[in-house]
């Protein structure tokens, strides 16, 4: 598996009050420049927004294009508030919140996501946010009522005594009965029917936390546009970062159908005419975002170097602009000449060499730059064929500008 480097995101502490007036604490990870659109997620139950699998997938969403606003439920985390006093309905009521908090000072979300009971809780909460265009859930429960079993032992107290003290996860936390009676009282199909809105199914087969028919009940509920995914060998809490990765680039792709198709929102791309390139410095140290009017690239340094190898080195992007020239160039001169090139393609590596080892070289003191291109030509051609290709790649736009005079003009903004 290769290293993922950190995402190119920009972090903001937000906080807002839920409807006790008690602050929740929040956490929004988004692009350098104005997201794609926003997406709510909200964390397993007992959990907080900085779990492992909310923090992964709320970054690489937010490497995608998307802001992200992960926050903790009331009682939990960072939030103000007593957990014993919470229930399924005002992790709901916190969802409601913290949308109206986005609309307010961003843009509402347009898709919510939600890991475990918080899958139940977005899944609850969407019908009741009217710019949300798609739901995800990952490993929910199809029943809030289903969390009842992981205090299954102490329920006798519960319901003598009003509440009792459970172990949940190596922590204590208070149950009271209106907690039980709570989610007792959930109809969720109902709302799963009722909330018209895309839905992604995300779930593992070997889920032993909540089972894999939770999702066929959620997805069977559901009506369309509805797609599930198997998240094959995945645990429930998504330990394994590959797991949470593949998560996140699974969302951003099926959203893109459902939210940013769906109406107007803010492109991310910066305004740029044709053949002009902006980059923009991501994290103070090398790693650069390069846009041209169409594209998104990264560029970054090797790790041996102080970088994070978010994507390639300067050289490299110029040895690529040398490489995709020649390639471009010989193609079309093969389909000019009917030459039968079934493929081509070219290596280049890029070096600073002593000139005294450079035959071709006027200037003979000193170091300059050595780039070696070696081309491979596939196909029934002729050795006078292979001559032309390799006098044309000589040719390539790119080749010339490197061996011209070039110049450069260099202004303050």
């Amino acid at each position: 598996m290769l290293h993922q480097p950190p995402p190119p995101i920009k972090k903001q502490k937000i906080t807002f009050l839920n409807r006790s007036g008690q602050q929740l604490a929040a956490l929004l990870e988004r692009p350098v420049f104005e997201p794609l659109a926003y997406a709510l997620f909200a964390h397993c139950f007992t959990c907080s927004k900085d779990i492992a699998a909310a923090a992964r997938i709320s970054r690489a969403l937010a490497a995608e294009g998307f802001g992200v606003v992960r926050f903790d439920f009331t009682g939990l985390g960072h939030s103000e508030g007593e957990f014993a006093n919470t229930n399924f309905t005002s992790n709901v009521q916190d969802l409601i919140t913290a949308a109206d908090f986005l609309r307010r000072e961003h843009e509402a979300p347009a898709l919510l996501i939600g890991h475990s009971l918080g899958g139940a809780a977005v899944l609850a909460a969407a019908a009741d946010i009217a710019e949300t265009r798609a739901v995800v859930t990952i490993g929910a429960p199809s029943d809030p009522a289903h969390v009842s079993h992981l205090f299954e032992s102490s329920r006798a107290e519960i319901e003598s005594r009003g509440s009792a003290v459970v172990n949940l996860a190596g922590r204590s936390f208070e149950i009271q009965k209106q907690f039980l009676e709570d989610i007792a009282a959930q109809n969720l199909e109902g709302r799963i029917r009722g909330m018209r809105k895309a839905l992604l199914v995300l779930h593992s087969p070997v889920d032993d936390i909540v089972t894999i028919e939770n999702a066929s009940s959620i997805f069977q509920a559901a009506r369309h546009p509805k797609s599930f995914i198997s998240l094959d060998r995945a645990d429930h809490l998504l330990t394994r970062r590959e797991d949470s990765q593949y998560v996140a680039t699974t969302i951003a792709a099926w959203a893109g159908r459902y939210v940013l198709t769906a109406g107007p929102h803010v492109d991310a791309q910066p305004a740029l005419a044709t053949g002009e390139v902006l980059v923009h410095e991501l994290d103070g140290k090398f790693a650069q975002q390069v846009y041209t009017d169409k594209h998104r690239l990264y560029a970054d340094e090797p790790e041996a170097y102080g970088g994070t190898e978010l994507g390639p080195s300067p050289y490299e992007y110029l040895l690529a602009g040398l490489g995709t020239c020649t390639t471009m160039t010989v193609r079309m001169y093969a389909s000019r000449k009917n030459i039968p090139l079934d493929h081509v393609s070219v290596s280049l590596k890029h070096e600073k060499i002593h000139t005294k080892d450079c035959e071709t070289c006027e200037t003979k003191e000193g170091r300059i730059d050595h780039i070696e291109r070696e081309l491979e030509f596939v196909g029934d051609i002729e050795p006078d064929q292979r001559a032309a290709l390799m006098a044309i790649a000589e040719k390539c736009p790119v080749h010339r500008t490197l061996h011209a005079e070039v110049d450069i003009v260099t202004r303050m903004k």
